[in-house]
């Protein structure tokens, strides 16, 4: 399970440091590639050589001490890993996460990396149980980090509470629960479609949507990480493309039918994810359009239903649509899931607030053509995108610890 794999121990300032010894020592004896970054403050609690030692590998510190390769250290650690677990994870590092701070080198790597990251906070109860402190960790989940712990006993200050640093076993059992998942859609190679088209008007003004694309590339970061051969047919969005996933950039709705059409027939499944303008204008402006104070009156000409043609022409792929809705959303949403013979359909109303375009979180329900209804609370786009991934790996009947 862990042979092979790349992954960073960060060890922050707090006494569980020590605790690290070990998790570093189990993922060594597990064939793993393992590669340390410490604070300055944790190495007033445990001593680098004895992390170098157990890790065979140089331990990272100084931002600026004399680089150990070629290249620009952080970057290409960040690149390089399949996983960070920091432990333990103090409240200031988790403070540093939540705002972005990059002050030294494990900050520098968490904020540059596109790997999976767990976190196993250590801390005093009252720190943990601060209001910034849970503000924090909610923050977190909301990106996807992944929390381990922390647990309840005997603290250091003397009291006993919640906020023990999780036992290595603990910590391994998780990072071996994720790999294992990586591998559940192996083999499988999947499109994504992500974010709004834009439909020109004129060289400068487009008829466009409200659509951020953050869901679909949710939804491809996950499938990659199951390890599916992912590919992202995205519309214009301001988001980065998650790691190991092959991006194809477009415009227009056309452009995305032309992207999609092409790659159908090679793919296990298709998820269209993107919010994807039903009209263009009749005729595009060569020059900008000036305002003389007078009426404007655009005509508007169908774009081509991609989730149709898809539903149409499918044979043995999955497909997936989803359908944003603002009013009679179950009624509207099942006649959608029928009329695009569809495998599953992600019903969302996008007036709700936490559920909208550009919200970090979701509120779907999964829709199948057998009658079956799951409801889910908010949650984060990544939460969302983990249980469709779930169910995609149940429909290709290859679920084998994908959740």
């Amino acid at each position: 399970m862990f042979s092979g794999r790349k992954i960073l121990v960060g060890v922050t300032g707090g006494i569980a440091a020590y605790k690290a010894a070990e998790v570093v020592s189990r993922l060594r004896k597990l064939n793993a590639e393992v590669h340390v970054a410490m604070t300055k403050s944790a190495t007033e609690f445990i001593t680098p050589l004895t992390l170098r030692s157990l890790s065979a590998n140089p331990v990272y510190v100084d931002m600026f001490e004399e680089p150990k390769h070629w290249n620009v250290e952080h970057i290409a650690l960040a690149q390089h890993i399949d996983a960070v677990i920091i432990a333990p994870a103090t409240a200031n590092i988790l403070a540093k996460m939540t705002i972005g701070l990059a002050d030294d080198f494990l900050s520098t790597v968490l904020l540059a990396t596109r790997a999976p990251i767990f976190v196993a906070p250590a801390m005093n109860e009252a720190m943990y149980l601060h209001p910034a402190t849970q503000a924090n960790l909610t923050q977190l989940r909301e990106r996807g980090i992944k929390l381990i712990g922390p647990s309840t006993g005997f603290q250091a200050c003397g009291t006993e509470g919640v906020g023990r640093m999780s036992e290595a076993a603990e910590i391994l059992e998780t990072l071996s629960l994720f790999f294992s998942r990586v591998e559940g859609l192996k083999g499988k190679k999947v499109l994504v479609t992500a974010g709004g088209t834009q439909e020109p008007l004129d060289p400068v003004r487009y008829l466009g949507n409200r659509s951020s694309g953050r869901m679909g590339y949710a939804i491809a970061q996950v499938l990659q990480e199951a390890g599916a051969e992912t590919i992202l047919v995205s519309a214009p969005a301001d988001l980065p493309t998650p790691q190991g996933v092959t991006r194809i950039a477009v415009q227009t709705a056309l452009e995305m039918y032309d992207a999609v059409l092409e790659r159908f027939s090679e793919v296990d499944v298709v998820i269209k994810a993107a919010a994807v303008a039903d009209y263009r204008p009749a005729v595009l402006a060569e020059q900008k359009i000036k305002k003389d104070g007078t009426n404007l009156t655009l005509e508007l000409v169908p774009n081509p239903d991609i989730l149709a043609e898809l539903g149409r022409q499918k044979t043995s792929q999955i497909l997936i649509g989803f359908a944003a809705e603002t009013e009679n959303l179950m009624a509207n949403a099942q006649g959608k899931m029928l009329r695009k013979n569809v495998n599953l359909l992600v019903a969302n109303d996008v007036t709700k607030q936490g559920a909208g375009f550009g919200s970090p979180t979701n509120i779907v329900s999964f829709l199948f053509p057998d009658g079956r209804r799951i409801d889910f609370p908010q949650m984060s786009k990544l939460e969302v995108a983990r249980n469709l991934v779930h169910e995609i790996a149940n429909l290709l009947g290859v679920n084998k610890g994908v959740n």
